[in-house]
């Protein structure tokens, strides 16, 4: 059975709630399914996950979650090959923060890139201030998500 681990940074537990709300749709597609909210560097280099999902808030001034910024900062010292990985990320911010809206998913998104990772699909931004459940979005997304995974 192929394996997804997902990787939260939360602060009040909304992206916990999405990686707990999207887990059975994947399940349901045959994906064995792990959620961390303490990620890791080895969590990158894994090959027995077939992908890995972020869903991380957003707080303060555009930064992570504390426990997600050692996560963060990890991956920029190390600099290594992530060419191998497959990924995806569902980033949650207020828009009423214009400028940094989502930064946290979007720095996370590029710093992967930047490695060489391989994103499926398009990065989800959902709007908290919009959507009381930010699982509301993340399911429709997950299932296009999946979809491109197996595709």
């Amino acid at each position: 059975m192929a394996k997804i681990k997902i990787l939260v940074g939360t602060v009040y537990g909304g992206a916990r709630d999405v990686a707990d709300g999207i887990k059975p749709v994947l399940e349901q597609k045959g994906y064995q399914v792990d959620i961390s909210e303490d990620p890791e560097i080895a969590d990158l280099t894994d090959t027995d996950n077939a992908a890995i999902l972020i869903s991380c808030s957003t707080t303060g001034a555009g930064d992570f979650p504390p426990g997600f910024e050692k996560f963060y900062d990890s991956i920029q010292q190390v600099g290594m090959s992530l060419s191998h990985l497959k990924y995806g990320v569902i980033a949650l911010g207020d828009s009423s923060y214009d400028e940094t809206f989502c930064d946290a998913g979007k720095k996370i998104d590029a710093t992967l890139e930047g490695f060489g990772a391989m994103r499926i699909g398009r990065r989800l931004d959902i709007d908290c201030a919009e959507y009381f459940e930010a699982t509301e979005p993340a399911l429709p997304w997950i299932e296009d998500w999946a979809n491109r995974l197996v595709g």
